[in-house]
């Protein structure tokens, strides 16, 4: 799991929690929270939500997000340095021994797409059918991460609609009962939770979730371009001296300055 997903999802939730103990004149217990429970202010919520969701998706989308979520939220992000070394370490070797030498050291990759990629230029295929490959799978891939973006993105936008819906659904109940002056106050907090809901729900889970899902997909497809371009550089015959300077060229300036500085130690 994604350790700042995680902690920041928690402390949200904790701030929220703090701010309703500060509030509450009765001091701490569980009866304070209590009030903030509303089971029928929760299914017009996140179900309207849900619904609205699947009208504007096919259901093979909307189910497949989760997936997409769970891989782009839990995967580590690749070691771009560790992954530059990988390409020089393969173009000395197929340097010295050719490209069928690299069948056993592929094997070892974790990586998948690095390993189709090595594999293509391991068959023999020319450059321009590994580009047209690989660009198309990124392609994919991109689109796929759209997709799921965008489905947390309108289920951030729909609940808290759907929590004012329920807030007015709630004010029209309470409205028909005027006769019983007991209820109004707290006909009108259960009202306002399903507003409380939703906007928690879409600034604490949805947007957040639509945003990390962004980075992170920036973060894999950028990895990918570098696959691609070590994959290509391998495949005419580049020197390992040149890949490396080459594929520097995606990294930071100070991943590049440790980069140098591992090299400097290692020499030494």
């Amino acid at each position: 799991m994604d350790l700042t997903t995680l902690f920041g999802a928690l402390a949200g939730l904790f701030a929220i929690a703090a701010g309703i103990m500060m509030k509450s004149s009765g001091g701490l217990s569980i009866a304070q929270f209590i009030l903030f429970w509303n089971f029928p202010s929760i299914l017009i919520t996140f179900g309207g939500s849900f619904a609205a969701t699947l009208i504007n998706y096919p259901l093979k989308q909307v189910f497949g997000v989760v997936q997409i979520a769970k891989k782009v939220l839990t995967e580590p992000d690749e070691d771009t340095s560790r992954l530059i070394g990988t390409f020089v370490s393969l173009a000395q070797k197929a340097k010295k021994e050719g490209f069928l030498s690299l069948e056993s050291d592929i094997k070892r990759i974790d990586n998948d797409f690095l390993k189709r990629g090595m594999g293509l230029v391991i068959d023999g295929q020319d450059q321009e059918f590994i580009r047209s490959l690989l660009e198309t799978e990124v392609n994919f891939i991109a689109e796929r991460h759209r997709i799921g973006q965008e489905i947390f993105l309108m289920m951030g936008t729909y609940s808290p609609a759907f929590g004012m819906i329920g807030t007015i659904i709630g004010l029209i109940q309470m409205l028909a009962n005027l006769q019983d002056q007991s209820q109004i106050a707290s006909g009108m907090a259960v009202a306002l939770l399903t507003t409380f809901y939703g906007a928690t729900a879409s600034y604490l889970i949805f947007l957040p979730i639509a945003g990390k899902l962004k980075r992170r997909s920036e973060t894999e497809l950028h990895i990918k371009e570098i696959i691609i371009r070590g994959v290509l550089l391998i495949q005419s015959g580049t020197t390992p001296s040149v890949i490396e300077a080459n594929l520097q060229a995606y990294l930071e300036p100070n991943m590049r300055k440790i980069r140098a500085a591992a090299e400097r130690a290692g020499l030494a």
